[in-house]
């Protein structure tokens, strides 16, 4: 309780405030540009939070996870074209509603939808992550190593590609994760004679890399297309009749996003989709949805936004990324040298509930910003990307040198932007590999604690409960899908 008050009273830091009002711009202005993402803004502010404290560091980071995530609905409403993958949704009805005149009115349903969806995936979070750590609090590192290798199976699922390409993308930057001086052996791996690469290869840049350069790429092959913009007078608040008409849209959807969230590897983007599906499949009018129904716009906003929440449950507690954005953050963590965990909500615990007051107050900040400047925030949309794309270049490459001064680390970047490119033309996607980096350095450490515990015998892990637990769940979620679709399937038909 007393770090629960605590983390309140921390909010009154006029430095922390600062960071959140800026970052919650940023994320909105982030958001609302096509072609970037909450993942993107996250990954290239990251080597700009090294030179803060941690609290404000990690902040802004969720601050820019949250706001980004909202304002891509300002997009999708009027333009058709979702600001982030978890908006595109909204698209379905948002745009429909703002041709017919109705643009205002589709913005104040997202901007009180996405509100609402994520200050209750904050209480939930503040609720279920101190549970769930001190669950994980009596585990020992056999426990920590299948439970790892549970997060690296989830990998499957994750991104545009297909499981087996996702499954290859995440077993790549695992390989990277070996690069450098093994700790516990003392023993180069990797590292071709190469100094640089004796502390192995950094997060953030590889981050920087696969996340900005690749995007930059990736829009240069866009840059003539032009995009009608819908005409807005001003954002307006729903009606008496149209909370009558959602609000049991929004807590079903909210209910979803943090459940998906909660989930490894999973995140706001599949979230929406469920959250609309469902929408759908519970209204009475389902023929509207695709035409401008208010629920479809309620049902994914809400979902998303309280996906972050649910997200911030395993990255907080147990170390394993929620989602591609709680990568980054995760990561950001790690820089600052604060190990996510159980031992968080005991050692740190003023820390954890100042990040969750944080999360609260971001989401009603950008409440006040989405109803005041969404009309603004959508003029960003006519900065040409000749303009923009070259502007994200210079941050990526000074974000990236401002890290040690090293021309390493730029290199690091623009390789893994090119990587990151032909992955993504060839239907790899990128979030295993950032998430196998991040996740690739705890497994081995904890296979090396386990083995030193058990005395090298590693198949003793499979005498102890919760470890074979993981392990079962890793074998369900690795096989499951195609178990069940060649042979169960036929069994039940």
């Amino acid at each position: 309780m007393d770090a629960f008050i605590n983390g309140f009273i921390s909010l009154g830091d006029p430095q922390l405030l600062l960071v959140l009002l800026a970052s919650t711009l940023g994320g909105v202005v982030i958001g609302a540009l096509p072609g970037l993402n909450a993942t993107n803004g996250a990954a290239l502010l990251l080597p700009f939070t090294l030179s803060m404290e941690a609290i404000p560091a990690i902040a802004s980071l969720v601050a820019i996870y949250c706001s980004a995530t909202f304002a891509g609905a300002i997009t999708a409403i009027l333009i058709n074209t979702p600001g982030t993958p978890a908006s595109a949704t909204t698209c379905l009805d948002g745009y429909p509603l703002a041709q017919r005149g109705e643009a205002g009115r589709a913005l104040g349903l997202a901007v009180v939808s996405s509100t609402i969806g994520g200050v209750l995936s904050v209480i939930c979070l503040m609720i279920a992550a101190p549970l769930l750590a001190r669950m994980a609090y009596q585990f020992t590192p056999p426990e920590y190593f299948a439970l790892t290798l549970f997060g690296m199976s989830m990998l499957a699922s994750i991104g545009e590609g297909s499981p087996l390409k996702n499954l290859i993308s995440g077993t790549f930057g695992v390989f990277l994760a070996l690069v450098g001086v093994d700790m516990l052996t003392s023993v180069e791996r990797f590292t071709f004679g190469s100094h640089d690469l004796y502390d192995g290869i950094g997060f953030v840049p590889v981050m920087i890399g696969i996340f900005g350069i690749s995007e930059l790429i990736v829009q240069a092959s866009s840059l003539d297309k032009r995009k009608e913009r819908v005409s807005m007078k001003a954002v307006q608040l729903p009606t008496r009749d149209d909370y009558r008409q959602v609000w049991k849209t929004i807590l079903r959807s909210s209910g979803i996003g943090v459940f998906i969230g909660i989930l490894p590897a999973e995140g706001a983007t599949v979230a929406s989709m469920i959250g609309y599906n469902e929408a759908k499949r519970w209204s009475k009018t389902p023929e509207q949805f695709g035409k401008g129904a208010i629920e479809g716009i309620a049902g994914s906003e809400a979902a998303n936004n309280a996906a972050t929440g649910g997200a911030m449950v395993p990255t907080l507690a147990l170390g394993i990324p929620g989602s591609a954005t709680a990568a980054v953050i995760l990561a950001g963590l790690m820089v600052h040298g604060i190990r996510p965990g159980p031992s968080m909500f005991t050692e740190q615990a003023n820390f954890a509930y100042t990040i969750f007051w944080s999360m609260m107050l971001v989401n009603l900040l950008f409440l006040v910003v989405g109803l005041t400047g969404a009309k603004i925030f959508a003029r960003i949309t006519l900065i040409p990307t000749q303009v923009l794309w070259p502007c994200v270049f210079m941050v990526s490459i000074v974000g990236a040198y401002a890290l040690d001064q090293s021309m390493f680390d730029v290199w690091i970047v623009l390789i893994s932007g090119i990587i990151g490119f032909f992955m993504r033309r060839y239907g790899f996607s990128v979030v295993p590999l950032a998430i196998g980096l991040i996740l690739g350095e705890m497994l081995e450490q904890r296979l090396g604690q386990s083995m030193v515990m058990l005395d090298e015998k590693w198949w003793l892990m499979f005498t102890r409960p919760l470890a074979l637990l993981f392990f079962c769940l890793t074998i369900a979620a690795l096989f499951g899908p195609v178990l069940w679709t060649k042979y169960l399937v036929r069994v039940f038909k």
